[in-house]
């Protein structure tokens, strides 16, 4: 029997595969698109018994190939671009491929568990797993709102296979090297101040007490350990949010991404206010094309998560981007 993971040579597919690994698991088939080469290196760590094109996967899965070897599908594989304007596309990629998969799923009784989007609250300042707070801003967010509905829809039955969609926040960690603009904040942070000697913010980045924007970053390490915990419960169905549950602002992520850099060179930590005195750290007006388009605040209510029965604390932006500092130093 088999545990699939599509997007597996992505951002967080790869790390789910690492962390499937490291409890001694390699009946793991890796499903992505490999149009973009480079995203191979992501796997290089990883040990998987095949890999499949996106596009030859779901033709096996209609045509049976696969009927009764599969135990779980952990449904990573999208577009998460979300300036992406071909709304034809997003929705065949992100809605009509996961329709396939949960059809499927719920005919051979092999737990899904699937990502799906903060985008799906949109402009909203309420982030629970509620259809009132609903309302993306694009369509990439529409793609994912959409495929919860059919989700709620179909828990309502009360289906005997698991069902699960993880609302992803702001996640950050190793292995994201292959998304370029898409990348999190503390990979350019990282990258820029290795460059340039400092780190560029966009205006407003200061915190949203004072009418800037602030996130809920959360660790690419404990979206892995969530994802494994619905794996060992199949009993458990439904759409939870995975953030921290934390609100910080971008000038915590930089001032942890910049400290970062500085202890791999031996140097002391500065304060947010020492960096921009010594202009490690400077601001640049906030794009046009974001405007209207970009959530300004996030935090993930984690109630649903927690009564659900994960109890681990979620990294913090300090705790989390200083592992991923460390990280980016030994393999960038």
């Amino acid at each position: 029997m088999y545990i699939v993971v599509t997007g597996a040579a992505g951002f967080i597919g790869a790390n789910i595969v690492k962390a499937l690994n490291e409890r001694g698991l390699t009946n793991i088939i890796a499903v992505d698109n490999l149009s973009k080469a480079d995203k191979f290196k992501n796997l290089i760590d990883c040990d998987i018994v095949d890999y499949l094109d996106k596009q030859d996967f779901i033709d096996r899965i209609q045509a049976g190939h696969f009927d009764g070897q599969i135990d779980a599908i952990l449904h990573e594989g999208a577009c998460s671009d979300t300036m992406e304007t071909d709304g034809r596309y997003m929705m065949e990629n992100n809605y009509r491929y996961s329709m396939i998969l949960l059809d499927w799923c719920q005919e051979q009784d092999v737990q899904f568990l699937y990502a799906s989007s903060a985008a799906t609250y949109g402009g909203s300042s309420v982030f629970k797993e509620e259809r009132q707070y609903e309302g993306p801003l694009n369509v990439y967010g529409y793609s994912k709102f959409l495929f919860d509905q059919i989700v709620r829809q179909r828990l309502a039955k009360d289906p005997s296979s698991q069902i699960v969609g993880f609302r992803y926040f702001n996640v950050y960690g190793p292995r994201e090297m292959h998304k370029g603009r898409m990348a999190s904040v503390a990979f350019h942070n990282f990258n820029q101040f290795r460059a340039d000697g400092k780190v560029k913010l966009f205006e407003g980045s200061h915190g949203y007490e004072n009418g800037g924007q602030m996130r809920d970053f959360v660790y690419v390490g404990d979206v892995a350990k969530v994802n494994l915990y619905f794996l060992d419960h199949p009993e458990k169905s439904g759409i939870f949010n995975l953030g921290s549950g934390r609100a910080q602002s971008f000038n915590d992520v930089a001032v942890a991404a910049v400290n970062g850099c500085r202890k791999a060179s031996d140097l002391a930590p500065l304060t947010l206010e020492e960096l921009r005195a010594q202009g490690l750290l400077e601001y640049v007006a906030f794009p046009e094309a974001l405007k209207g388009k970009y959530q300004a605040f996030t935090q993930a209510d984690l109630t649903r998560l927690r009564a659900a029965g994960y109890e681990a604390p979620m990294a913090t932006v300090e705790e989390g981007v200083s592992q991923y500092i460390e990280w980016l130093n030994r393999n960038v």
